[in-house]
């Protein structure tokens, strides 16, 4: 295969050129061996973004990402795997609830997750927030694992869509993220790569989601059950709500924290109305339940009963992470400062919105996600919601806790969070999560 000439395709897209099979693979394959410069592929990406791609170079994206590396086979290991991908949201740790929850009941989870993504946080830096806990093992421990106790999460390891690996980490800086051929195939050469068998996305839609409205979240989940269809993988997709925070906390350990509440039957409606909603297609995928009603009352009966909770401590424990931390909270180390903002003199009557775009690049600059990508995280930063969307307010009440190393470093952001809650004399009607589903080329609205 010839050397690929990164400068004649960045020039070929930049003037709205179409790129043949042969040349992406070549270029992914080039930038995966470090034979091209993060400065050209930096402006590939743009130009690609720019110009856009047609169906076939998307997928030839996808097919040269996921054989950048290794895709495994799993098929030895009992049952149907299937896994749950999530396109980005603010205070979105439902894979920390709904991975052991689906094991739980009997369904394995091998999950590959990735970090934050802009202004969006990542399941791999909220589990790495806690002491301890691995998210880099080996093909071979991941198998192990999976085999033993039915779930895993991991990041990528070397060998699992490297391309994919490099090219997260660029588009996160460089303003190349929201770019739907980009999306699909970083997704899905993760996801196939990983071993599973059937696969459940949730498609986020709305001010903190990196797809505006339901039509770019359509056109997403199309592209996506495209790509699991050429692999044959059966693919469901629910487009949700992404305009407020899902939950009160944003950011790593606080996120953490708040799954685990809600893993022990705590209610935390909005984070736990979703994950039922996702385990109901993945209990279905994976031949635990015939029905949507028989897989919710399934979901709902292992999270009242504690089982996804123990579950969850099971895999904490495997991966070499602090269960006493997950235990109690209160045994976590780490000094911060919190700093609170108070609903200001014309925030009066009923939370109407909270921008969750807003709350999420706050968390990211409080260091809770990256602006480049050496950046480190800081596992304790974040952002706590004091008053939910449809809660009654008064000036002086607290609107969020700003959660920082020093209150220097929050100062600068609270009147942004303050104007990220709007207020109105009428409470806001209440809005179902889940507005649309997509499986088998077909749509249908709400939940299964």
């Amino acid at each position: 295969m010839a050397d690929p000439d990164p400068l004649d395709l960045i020039a070929r897209k930049r003037d709205g050129g179409e790129l043949d099979e042969e040349d992406i693979v070549e270029l992914v394959d080039a930038y995966t061996a470090g034979a091209v410069p993060d400065y050209q592929m930096s402006a590939f990406l743009m130009a690609v973004m720019l110009r856009g791609m047609n169906e076939t170079e998307s997928f030839a994206l996808a097919h040269a990402m996921l054989y950048s590396g290794t895709v495994l086979d799993l098929s030895d290991i009992p049952g149907k795997k299937v896994d749950k991908h999530s396109t980005g949201g603010v205070g979105d740790k439902i894979s920390l609830v709904l991975a052991p929850l689906v094991a739980a009941a009997g369904v394995p989870v091998p999950m590959i997750s990735g970090g934050g993504l802009g202004h969006t946080g990542g399941t791999l830096d909220k589990l790495s927030s806690i002491p301890g806990l691995q998210v880099s093992l080996s093909l071979d421990q991941y198998r192990k694992q999976l085999r033993e106790i039915g779930v895993v999460m991991i990041g990528q390891t070397d060998e699992i869509a490297p391309a994919d690996k490099k090219l997260y980490a660029l588009r996160d800086v460089t303003g190349t993220v929201e770019f739907i051929p980009f999306i699909a195939a970083s997704i899905m050469s993760k996801k196939l790569a990983e071993g599973i068998d059937a696969l459940v996305l949730d498609v986020k839609v709305g001010r903190g989601a990196f797809m505006p409205d339901m039509d770019a979240g359509r056109r997403l989940a199309r592209t996506l059950e495209g790509i699991g269809a050429a692999f044959d993988r059966p693919t469901v997709s629910l487009l949700t709500l992404m305009d407020d925070p899902l939950g009160l906390e944003v950011g790593n350990w606080n996120e953490v924290v708040e799954a685990v509440r809600c893993m022990r039957g705590e209610p935390v409606e909005d984070v736990r109305e979703l994950t039922v909603a996702l385990a109901v297609e993945m209990l279905i995928l994976g031949g635990a339940a015939e029905t949507a009603r028989a897989a919710s009352k399934m979901a709902e009966r292992i999270l009242d009963s504690g089982a996804a909770f123990e579950k969850f401590m099971q895999m904490v424990a495997a991966q070499g992470g602090d269960t006493r931390v997950v235990e109690d909270a209160s045994r976590r180390e780490g000094t911060h400062v919190t700093v609170e903002v108070q609903a200001g003199p014309q925030q009066e009557g009923y939370i109407s919105s909270i921008d969750a775009r807003v709350i999420g690049s706050t968390a990211m600059r409080l260091g809770a996600g990256r602006r480049a990508v050496n950046d480190e995280i800081d596992p304790m930063a974040g952002i706590t919601i004091c008053r939910r969307k449809g809660e009654p307010v008064q000036p002086g009440d607290c609107l969020a806790r700003l959660h920082t190393r020093d209150a220097d470093t929050a100062a600068p952001f609270m009147e942004a969070v303050r104007r990220a809650f709007a207020a109105s004399r009428r409470r806001p009607d209440n809005q179902p999560i889940v507005v649309d589903r997509l499986s088998d080329g077909k749509w249908s609205s709400g939940a299964a």
